[in-house]
């Protein structure tokens, strides 16, 4: 079963002045009468997966958790940044959280900040089909939804970016 992995961090800049650094696009109602990251939560309704877990900047916690409690969405719990990174970070914090509750699961990465529907996801279309979409208009490209076991997760890591794993076995110790 997956672990989804909501990102819920980010400044949100591009917004202004509807979303601000305080209170970034994914705590908005903007496509729905939920939120961003409430539709995020709901969106996995049906399917199979572990109480969702949240990676957000300290800053936001508290609205976070309450926007969580308004619509009893349950969760595996709130990673606090003091300091907003990047995905890799986001994503191997998640990993190293699992794995020191003696799980390996697919994590599912999703951001709290999408606002569209999907009707259809093509993986890798060829390049015909690619210029064929290009021409005709009316599709998105893939924004970064991923899907992988927490441990090959943290071997890559390792192995490209040791720094940022350390640095991430660091925070979370500290943090314990």
């Amino acid at each position: 079963m997956s672990l989804p992995i909501i990102m819920a961090g980010g400044s949100s800049s591009r917004l202004w002045p509807l979303s601000r650094q305080l209170y970034p696009k994914q705590f908005l109602t903007l496509t729905s009468k939920f939120t961003l990251l409430q539709d995020t939560f709901l969106r996995l309704e049906g399917i199979a997966h572990q109480p969702p877990l949240v990676i957000c900047n300290e800053a936001h916690r508290f609205i976070v958790a309450e926007q969580l409690r308004q619509q009893n969405l349950s969760h595996s719990g709130i990673i606090l940044e003091p300091v907003g990174r990047n995905t890799a970070t986001a994503i191997a914090l998640s990993a190293l959280h699992a794995i020191l509750k003696e799980e390996d699961p697919l994590l599912l990465v999703l951001a709290a900040d999408h606002a569209y529907k999907v009707l259809r996801f093509v993986e890798k279309p060829d390049l015909a089909t690619a210029k064929q979409y290009l021409e005709a208009g009316g599709y998105d490209w893939n924004s970064g939804l991923f899907l992988f076991k927490a441990s090959r997760y943290l071997e890559e890591l390792n192995q490209h970016r040791p720094d940022i794993l350390i640095a991430c076995q660091k925070a979370l110790l500290r943090a314990s």
